[in-house]
């Protein structure tokens, strides 16, 4: 025996199942993505295309590869939503820890990207085109504290959705114990057609967010 016949492809049973190991991983890989495309994945490229136009477009031309981020950033969002309509299963994006830990880095950077290369240009949008100059004091406090808040608004607006359609149906679900059959048919269906509206709201929201954080990305430059 030498240190090296641990690694002997062998196994207590006499069966060469060692190498077994080689091809397990296969096993993982659900049974969609072995046939390309498959429906699944041409529903999501297309999508991801119409994503990358559209914040293309918003973008502009001078920043070239940001697409990526803001995609990115819609396919982590609509899964933690999706995944929360599962039931026992917790909801991420109804927390303001997930929702402000996206928003509020982005928009830092953001601002300081813009502030430190772009100072002019952040001045003048403090200051909306064609407003009277007795009101431009106003404007520029206005401007600065709609600013200041956007990041909160992003966070709020993502977690409060989210919250208020599972609260809404968790308390029409707990009076189900109290109803007649009668009811609860009903009750069913006014669950199933909530269930239907929270599946808009998760895709509803998660390109809110996006959509809006690449706005706020083309305004710093």
């Amino acid at each position: 025996m030498n240190l090296f016949s641990s690694f002997d492809p062998s196994s207590n049973w006499n069966l060469s199942l060692n190498w077994s190991s080689t091809m397990i991983g296969l096993l993982i890989i659900p049974l969609s993505f072995w046939m390309i495309p498959s429906r699944i994945s041409i529903i999501w490229i297309l999508i991801i295309n119409n994503l990358h136009k559209e914040f293309k477009t918003l973008l502009g031309p001078k920043i070239k590869g940001t697409t990526l981020t803001f995609v990115s950033l819609f396919s982590v969002i609509l899964f933690n939503n999706f995944i929360g309509l599962f039931p026992y299963i917790f909801t991420s994006s109804s927390h303001m820890v997930m929702t402000l830990t996206m928003a509020l880095p982005l928009w830092l950077t953001f601002m300081i990207y813009g502030w430190v290369n772009n100072t002019i240009h952040m001045f003048a949008h403090l200051v909306p085109q064609g407003t009277p100059p007795v009101l431009m004091p106003f404007m520029v406090c206005i401007e600065t504290i709609s600013n200041m808040i956007r990041p909160g608004t992003l966070a709020i607006r993502l977690s409060a959705n989210m919250i208020a359609g599972h609260l809404l149906m968790t308390l029409l679900g707990n009076t189900g114990t109290m109803l007649s059959i009668y009811m609860i048919n009903i009750l069913l269906i006014v669950q199933i057609m909530l269930l239907v509206l929270e599946s808009a709201v998760a895709i509803i929201q998660s390109y809110v967010f996006a959509v809006l954080t690449t706005l706020y990305s083309s305004e710093v430059n």
